[in-house]
């Protein structure tokens, strides 16, 4: 099993949520939060004042799915949340050892 996170522009989640829909993904964790990368934010002018905002807002999603469905959620997320500008964001997998559904005690791919 693996946990896929996708950090993406918050008016692609919906897109994003369709395409993984139609990959078979039933389930997942959407989480509002704020970083910069390599670009270190962005600048805006306020009231004649340059500024740089630091935190740019994101959504970060997260599936946990099985070992054969990963290229195709990647590629799912990849494809809906390109808009081919800077910020478009990141895609991270990693392993994941153990899964149980609180509420029938089912462990490992059974419990996603």
């Amino acid at each position: 099993m693996k946990r896929v996170e996708a950090i993406i522009k918050p008016f692609k989640l919906d897109e994003v949520k369709d395409a993984l829909a139609e990959v078979g993904i039933q389930g997942m964790t959407v989480t509002e939060v704020k970083g910069f990368g390599r670009t270190g934010g962005k600048k805006e002018v306020y009231r004649g004042s340059a500024y740089v905002v630091d935190f740019v807002p994101k959504v970060k999603i997260e599936v946990v799915v099985q070992d054969a469905q990963v290229a195709a959620v990647i590629d799912a997320i990849e494809r809906t949340a390109r808009t081919g500008r800077i910020g478009d964001g990141k895609i991270f997998v990693i392993p994941i050892e153990e899964a149980v559904r609180i509420r029938t005690g089912e462990r490992g791919e059974e419990a996603i």
